[in-house]
């Protein structure tokens, strides 16, 4: 599929979910997940201009939206910005400056920011290192989460800090062409 020069919104959308039902929750990236989609608990937001300029006004708004909703109703925010820093460098840099705007807001210790993009890269890796995969989606993202949940989860996962590990072992596993073969990349699901 050739994508127009401006991702819409529902395409952005349906990539996003397509990459989280295929990838994060099929191979198991992230247990905390698959509940919290089941549950229908995910917002997914797109801010579809090429401008970064109102960028942080809408991750504020999202936020300031996630946390007048129950978790029962709301508990996670992707915050889809398909169009706006397509350099990884420029959304790590937007991404810190995004954690210190939403701690000046009040956030601290309420939310925790989560970030992925499509040339997600750990510093001291290479950048076809299958590894990045863990945080690569198929647009810039920011994903908001609340603290409360998060601890739960954390509690009620056992050794939750070998994560990280067991997903790089799951992507080694996999490798480059099984990542290709998900078909999670931009234009791949249909909206």
């Amino acid at each position: 599929m050739t994508l127009p020069a401006t991702i819409p919104s529902l395409q952005a959308e349906a990539d996003t979910r397509r990459w989280l039902e295929r990838a994060v929750i099929g191979l198991n990236l992230c247990p905390f997940a698959k509940a919290v989609h089941v549950k229908g608990q995910i917002h997914y937001a797109v801010y579809e201009p090429a401008e970064e300029a109102d960028l942080m006004d809408a991750l504020l708004a999202q936020a300031r939206d996630l946390v007048a909703l129950d978790a029962s109703v709301r508990d996670t925010t992707l915050l889809i910005a398909p169009n706006a820093l397509p350099d990884f460098l420029d959304f790590n840099d937007f991404t810190a400056r995004a954690e210190r705007r939403l701690a000046r807001a009040g956030f601290d210790g309420v939310l925790q920011l989560a970030s992925f993009h499509p040339q997600f890269q750990f510093a001291g890796t290479e950048a076809d290192d299958i590894g990045n995969a863990t945080n690569r989606a198929p647009y810039p993202t920011l994903h908001l989460l609340r603290e409360d949940s998060v601890s739960r989860a954390v509690e009620a996962f056992p050794e939750a800090e070998a994560i990280f590990e067991r997903n790089i072992d799951t992507l080694e596993a996999l490798g480059s062409q099984g990542w290709s073969e998900l078909d999670v990349g931009p234009g791949s699901a249909k909206p």
